[in-house]
């Protein structure tokens, strides 16, 4: 594992709130690797374009994966892009309006991502998408033909320029509304995989296999 610490640039330098930054690449690695999609902030005809889209990291890449019609991928591919992982993890109600908050784990990677033509790499970076989502998965389908990979667009970013922000805890009330009289706390909120439901078309007498039945939830911060 990487241990450089992240890069400080003028655009992952934390203005405000700065203290909730991290500045250890472990801790890019868990908001990544706990994640599920990203959002891919990308210019497209002048326009600003955000996609959600699913992503695998594999070491200190990341990959993103779509048609090779997607324009947000196909114009991604050499010019600047800016994709974000967000958890979120507890409503914080304050005391007054001013103070609410949210409780959350969330990375920004910038830089030009390149298109992935290498037959490896590429095989590479679908298996890593889809480890992302369902751990497992890769080695009990059907591979991908030559037809599908390449009618497939793999989009490989440097994890080089990055940037982690976490905010945890209670409220942060001023010190005269201590005394009111209203609720103030953290909610937590939870996500959870559900009960698997089958393809109407399976055939019978197949059943989920572990690697989806005892799929642990997401881990989440301390709220």
């Amino acid at each position: 594992m990487n241990a450089t610490p992240l890069s400080s640039t003028d655009r992952t330098r934390l203005g405000r709130k700065s203290e909730r930054g991290l500045t250890d690449r472990a801790g890019l690695y868990e908001v990544l690797d706990g994640g599920l999609i990203c959002h891919l902030g990308v210019v497209v005809n002048g326009s600003p374009r955000v996609m959600p889209t699913g992503y695998g990291r594999d070491g200190d890449t990341l990959y993103i994966h779509g048609s090779t019609g997607a324009r947000s991928l196909m114009d991604g591919q050499g010019q600047e892009v800016c994709v974000t992982i967000t958890h979120l993890d507890g409503l914080v109600l304050a005391r007054s309006m001013f103070h609410h908050s949210m409780n959350y784990r969330s990375a920004i990677i910038y830089g030009a991502p390149r298109l992935v033509t290498d037959p490896d790499e590429k095989f590479a970076g679908l298996r890593a998408i889809t480890e992302q989502l369902t751990p497992g998965q890769w080695d009990v389908v059907r591979q991908p033909t030559r037809k599908e990979i390449a009618g497939t667009t793999v989009l490989a970013l440097s994890l080089e320029e990055a940037s982690v922000k976490v905010r945890t805890g209670p409220p942060s009330d001023e010190d005269d509304d201590y005394a009111l009289d209203v609720w103030a706390g953290v909610v937590p909120v939870r996500q959870v995989f559900g009960t698997p439901i089958p393809d109407p078309r399976l055939r019978p007498g197949i059943p989920v296999p572990p690697h989806v039945t005892d799929r642990p939830n997401p881990t989440h911060a301390a709220t």
